[in-house]
């Protein structure tokens, strides 16, 4: 596997690192203690969604399969291991010759998912599962937030396309694995190009205020892009005088100038004007972009103004407010030794503070009503209902240690666009309010 897949640099050769130090010290114990062969599901879900937020998106399941697959302790990650002391040898011996050979069912990426949902289910002995806990949830939650910021936005911009312009505004890593979140959640485009090579996702971009202070006046830079871009590109008009400077664009580039793009100040009002002064100089096809500071909110303020398009930067690659999903990883079964064929006993974490986790190997299934529509989220263990057999919303991932179930990009997106679609109405609110849809808990049971 190419570890630029990952958003990585293409010299870090693992991604066994990327992970806690405690994951590898309880291997070291288990190790001793003999109990790291026994049979154990770990479960990633989160016990309430952002504040406000009526749903949440699964994004990063593509990354985590190439992260679980590139899981490996080569001879560079090791010596770091026995430099620092990390571990002792006999654990350095066992990671040596580590490959998860173990299942991971989860939601399909794109879905929708609520409080308690088990979006992602590892399966396998402990020791092989629990080292992949850090990566899986930081993948998992950092696109999570990401494609959920953008869902909403795409949900408050109806039909207009969302750029994606956050790469300034993050860790150069995080900005390409935003990109893909965002494309996931509903945008159209990125700017960034790191993001387009790795993951196919059309780029796109002119210039910036720079390329006009550039040169000697607005005139001259317009009609150096125009050169060079053609007639259908995009003039950046607010870098002086907004009224000005579309009239020059327009006497450059003619009627079939593409788009200008405001980037400052009340983006309503300007609209309007723009959009009035480019009809009345024969522009009637060129279209307004609009950036600046955009969010959700700002997209539905803008609904009624004659805008064609958002470019979206810093309040999407910070999840508008919530730039995690709070998902944990949490043991749920596991086996009473390490024969292969003792029974899974289910098992969960009872402290007060509101970090209580239900025990046993779950199923999910979503239930809807006569119209298709979400009604409940319907969580259990043991058998599922006949009712709801074929509405299981898990699908296995990975199966021995093989990835089974990669995707394209693009059918991820659709997945969203259709999920998204079969939630009750209310969930395109932007309002706060609770998850859309209750989760129900059934057939709950001390055994698994």
């Amino acid at each position: 596997m190419n570890t630029a897949d990952l958003g990585l640099p293409v010299d870090v050769p693992s991604t066994a690192l990327f992970t806690d130090h405690y994951e590898l010290t309880m291997l070291q114990a288990a190790l001793k203690a003999g109990t790291a062969d026994r049979r154990s599901v770990f479960e990633v879900f989160t016990r309430r969604l952002p504040e406000g937020r009526r749903y949440g998106v699964v994004a990063g399941t593509g990354r985590v399969l190439d992260a679980v697959e590139n899981f490996r302790f080569d001879a560079d990650v090791l010596g770091f291991l026995r430099e620092r002391n990390v571990v002792n040898e006999e654990t350095l011996e066992w990671l040596a010759a580590y490959r998860f050979s173990g299942d991971v069912w989860g939601y399909p990426e794109g879905e929708v998912y609520f409080p308690g949902s088990p979006i992602m289910r590892v399966e396998g002995s402990f020791a092989e599962c629990v080292l992949l806990e850090t990566v899986i949830l930081s993948i998992l939650n950092h696109d999570s937030a990401i494609a959920a910021a953008a869902s909403r936005m795409a949900s408050a911009a109806g039909e207009r396309p969302l750029i994606e312009m956050g790469a300034r505004r993050t860790h150069e890593l995080a900005a390409v694995a935003a990109s893909r979140a965002a494309y996931v959640g509903g945008f159209a485009t990125t700017s960034d190009l790191a993001a387009g090579f790795r993951y196919g996702i059309p780029t796109v971009g002119t210039s910036a205020h720079a390329f006009t202070l550039l040169h000697d006046n607005e005139r001259d830079a317009f009609q150096a892009q125009v050169d060079s871009l053609g007639r259908n590109t995009t003039l950046l008009v607010d870098t002086y005088d907004v009224t000005a400077a579309v009239r020059t664009a327009v006497e450059v580039a003619g009627p079939e100038l593409g788009a200008v793009r405001i980037d400052s100040g009340d983006l309503l009002l300007v609209a309007h004007r723009v959009r009035q002064q480019l009809d009345e100089l024969g522009a009637v096809n060129t279209k307004i972009v609009v950036t600046s500071d955009l969010d959700e909110y700002a997209i539905a303020s803008l609904a009624a103004a004659p805008v064609d398009a958002y470019g979206v930067g810093t309040q999407l690659v910070t999840g508008s407010g919530h730039p995690t999903c709070s998902m944990v990883y949490k043991l749920v079964a596991r086996a009473e030794s390490a024969d292969p064929k003792a029974p899974l006993v289910p098992v969960a974490k009872k402290s007060s503070g509101g970090k209580t986790s239900i025990g046993g190997r779950k199923w999910a299934a979503r239930r809807v009503d006569g119209d298709g529509v979400a009604e409940a989220e319907v969580i259990g263990t043991g058998a599922v209902p006949a009712e709801l057999a074929d509405r299981q919303l898990l699908v296995e991932l990975v199966k021995g240690g093989e990835v089974v179930a990669r995707e394209p990009l693009d059918v991820v997106r659709d997945r969203h666009a259709v999920a998204r679609g079969n939630l009750p109405l209310s969930a395109t609110q932007l309002s706060r309010g609770e998850a859309v849809i209750p989760t129900e808990y059934v057939h709950l049971r001390s055994g698994s």
